[in-house]
């Protein structure tokens, strides 16, 4: 069981805290007895440049000005995080905006409160080596895919812009394999590494990769990583999940600004990533972190681009009715946006 509530009134004067600005100067906004709330956030992966404004936030204190205990943890499992939250056994959790719209039409009460990247990352590429002047030159080929099947989707989708079908190319299941398939040769093409990570990874190996995000291949744009949250528990503790995302934009800031030292933080807390390769990532992934919908709020997430996706999706039989964007998402926890 968690501990007991910080008071209602505590979390009042924090909000209004977070209002003036009191928290950017370095101001707690915890109760007179100094408790903090716990909160756990479930990632999609393992620490990675992705998650910058997440280990900035927690290693500068501004989770615990906020208020909050900010538990991390990485799922052993990549379906589990949106598990976890609609089970009550994560508060938040880090996924996919197609992750969502599959886990309303399964029945699970998660919601998406913040985008983290506000774009697709997932892409379609080829080394210029391949002599792959563009989708039209995949027939024959053989693409490595992670096997997931909205991808699949993509990969018909992509296709059909030049009038192939998924059975003029070879699509191969590689898992987390993708790199190797490319480079080894195995596959002339892969469809779902990120423009940020696996197209970094590739130039750093002297590679040209030739990298087009897939909502530039016919695929409608989505958010590629939103944060997610149990809707009863957003009903009952607004305020927490309000605080959470006010002081992961104070992170995500400060990653903008001190790059070396949002490297060093992601690096403190996954040893396992390579120095070089994890800042040339940083490098391609804060411009990502940082973009704004004009006029919104950090975190916005159009519900318009949301209905056309999830009408993709279900004309491409991934998920059986169509969602209205408020049964997917929600803006209203966001800093100075009108709820919904």
């Amino acid at each position: 069981m968690k501990s007991p509530r910080i008071p209602a009134i505590a979390l009042a004067v924090a909000l209004v805290a977070l209002a003036l600005g009191l928290a950017a100067c370095g101001q707690k906004s915890e109760d007179s007895s100094g408790e903090t709330e716990p909160v756990s956030l479930t990632l999609d992966f393992y620490p990675n440049p992705d998650h910058a404004g997440i280990y900035m936030a927690q290693k500068l204190g501004y989770f615990e000005e906020a208020g909050l205990d900010v538990s991390i943890t990485s799922p052993s499992d990549p379906s589990a995080p949106l598990k976890l939250v609609a089970a009550g056994r994560s508060d938040l959790a880090i996924t996919y905006e197609p992750e969502v719209a599959l886990a309303h039409d399964q029945g699970l009460g998660v919601v998406a409160i913040a985008a983290l990247v506000n774009r697709p990352l997932t892409s379609m590429i080829w080394l210029q080596e391949s002599g792959i002047k563009g989708v039209g030159g995949l027939k024959g080929k053989t693409i490595a895919t992670a096997g997931i099947p909205y991808q699949e989707a993509f990969l018909k989708t992509i296709l059909g812009r030049v009038n192939l079908s998924p059975s003029d190319v070879k699509a191969v299941n590689v898992g987390f394999g993708l790199l190797p398939a490319l480079v080894g040769g195995s596959a002339q093409a892969m469809l779902g590494g990120y423009s940020n990570v696996e197209g970094v990874d590739l130039r750093e190996r002297g590679k040209q990769p030739v990298i087009t995000p897939v909502d530039q291949l016919g695929v409608p744009t989505y958010d590629e990583l939103v944060l997610v949250a149990n809707r009863k528990k957003l009903e009952e503790e607004p305020e927490e999940f309000r605080l959470f995302i006010a002081a992961l934009e104070r992170g995500t800031n400060a990653a903008v600004e001190q790059p070396k030292a949002a490297t060093k933080a992601l690096l403190e807390a996954n040893t396992g990533l390579d120095p070089k390769l994890t800042e040339a990532e940083m490098t391609a992934t804060l411009p990502l972190l940082a973009a704004r919908t004009a006029g919104k709020p950090y975190g916005y997430m159009d519900p318009a681009e949301w209905s056309t996706f999830a009408g993709w999706m279900r004309d491409n039989e991934l998920i059986e009715s169509l969602p209205t964007p408020g049964e997917l998402l929600s803006n209203s926890y966001l800093s100075g946006e009108i709820p919904e």
